[in-house]
């Protein structure tokens, strides 16, 4: 008989098998930007489009650039708080242990 090898830790349940953890994470990853691509362009879409049209007028292809370039300005900037946050807690919660 073929043996299958193990790809779940039995401690935990977790997937131990590294191309498995890489193919999911990639995954997820995709997922996030889909979602983010999504709600980008919900946001810009009610913020700049007054009446759709058989093509984009000056005004409102400027509104939907600045509109994008805001919206990843404000995640970039929400992801850097977020790492300086957990690095602090991070340092905080080393220094407590020792």
């Amino acid at each position: 008989p073929i043996m299958l090898p193990d790809v779940t830790d039995a401690s935990d349940g977790v997937a131990a098998d590294p191309q498995l953890q890489h193919f999911i994470e990639i995954e997820s990853q995709k997922q996030r930007f889909q979602q983010l691509v999504h709600q980008m362009t919900e946001v810009c879409w009610e913020k700049c489009m007054d009446k759709p049209g058989p093509k984009l007028d000056s005004k409102t292809e400027a509104c939907f650039v600045n509109c994008v370039e805001r919206f990843i300005d404000t995640s970039q900037f929400i992801l850097n708080r977020l790492e300086q946050t957990q690095r602090g807690r991070g340092s905080f919660s080393e220094t407590m242990s020792d």
